[in-house]
């Protein structure tokens, strides 16, 4: 008898447990669609938008951005090797003009891959300058902003205010306000760039800094030390590798970021591939975007090495 009821029990109970999950499981469908209803409907409304503002052509020249694409496509292999180390094309007339073979746009005037070397380092050395400084202040910064270093409030809030104004507006809009006062050049694009990753790299530090053991910072408490000291030996020693790697980890943005600033007048290999787009050099263009993506993967591999050699192979695979 006892066991009858049980098992009814059992039963009934699975039932409920089996009506419950169909519930949530058709819930979570609902607003799984109803989530891709509005994000098509957002973009949609993005896509009207931007063709009404731009006189109607935005979607009457979407298809040129194929023909864009097919452009760069070289005649042949020998094309791209040509264009990139100075050899002679077979489609040069002996002028700066462009042949068009096959109703195919070819560059006659090559390129020289070193003539671009020294703005590819430039753009690097923008990336690791803005990071070393923003790395600087940030770690500063960071353990004002810390919850279990900094009781004050307003102290703490006015730090992660900071940061947060530092990092609300994107590296190229910031670039903009320096090039209007500095003019073009590399130094807005550094200022731009260490402005942004202050605010970035401070919030990721303050929140590994709030995670830390406090137990060495209440030791050196206890044996009167001041409120440096407890940081330098009792929490940096613990968050050292972390952010390390998080300041790796920024470097490789700043890559990207340093590219697209150099593209509006930022200096770097950015500003080159604008004017190659802009003129029509499609041989050129092909050429800055494969030394480009070449030092973008050398940068990105080199990192996630070094990050892996400073931080263990097993928290290197849970941060990815």
């Amino acid at each position: 008898m006892a066991t009858s009821v049980l098992s009814r029990h059992l039963s009934e109970s699975g039932a409920l447990i089996e009506s419950h999950w169909r519930e949530l499981n058709s819930r979570r469908r609902f607003y799984t669609w109803l989530g891709l209803a509005l994000l098509a409907l957002a973009l949609f409304a993005s896509l009207r938008f931007a063709n009404d503002t731009n006189a109607g052509k935005f979607i009457d020249r979407l298809p040129h951005l194929f023909d864009f694409a097919g452009d760069l496509m070289p005649r042949d292999a020998m094309e791209v090797i040509r264009a990139m180390f100075d050899l002679p094309s077979p489609y040069d007339d002996g002028s700066f003009k462009y042949n068009y073979p096959d109703g195919r746009l070819y560059l006659t005037d090559s390129l020289y891959v070193p003539e671009y070397v020294h703005k590819i380092l430039e753009t690097v050395n923008i990336a690791i300058f803005s990071t070393v400084i923003g790395a600087f202040f940030g770690f500063i910064l960071c353990f004002l902003a810390a919850r279990n270093l900094m009781p004050n409030p307003w102290i703490r809030g006015a730090v992660r205010r900071l940061m947060e104004i530092l990092r609300a507006f994107p590296e190229v809009v910031i670039a903009g306000f320096f090039l209007a006062i500095l003019s073009l050049g590399p130094i807005p694009a550094i200022a731009a760039v260490s402005i942004h990753t202050i605010g970035a790299l401070g919030k990721l530090f303050f929140e590994v800094v709030e995670n830390a053991d406090m137990k060495p910072e209440e030791g050196l408490r206890a044996v009167g030390a001041s409120w440096i000291e407890r940081v330098w030996f009792g929490i940096v020693p613990q968050v050292l590798p972390n952010f390390t790697s998080y300041f790796l980890l920024r470097l490789e943005i700043n890559v990207r970021a340093s590219t697209i600033i150099g593209a509006v007048g930022g200096g770097g290999i950015g500003e080159l591939l604008r004017l190659s787009i802009g003129q029509n050099h499609q041989a050129k263009t092909l050429a800055i975007v494969i030394l480009l993506f070449a030092t973008i993967c050398a940068v990105d591999q080199f990192s996630a090495w070094l990050r892996r050699r400073l931080v263990g192979d097993q928290a290197f695979q849970l941060a990815q």
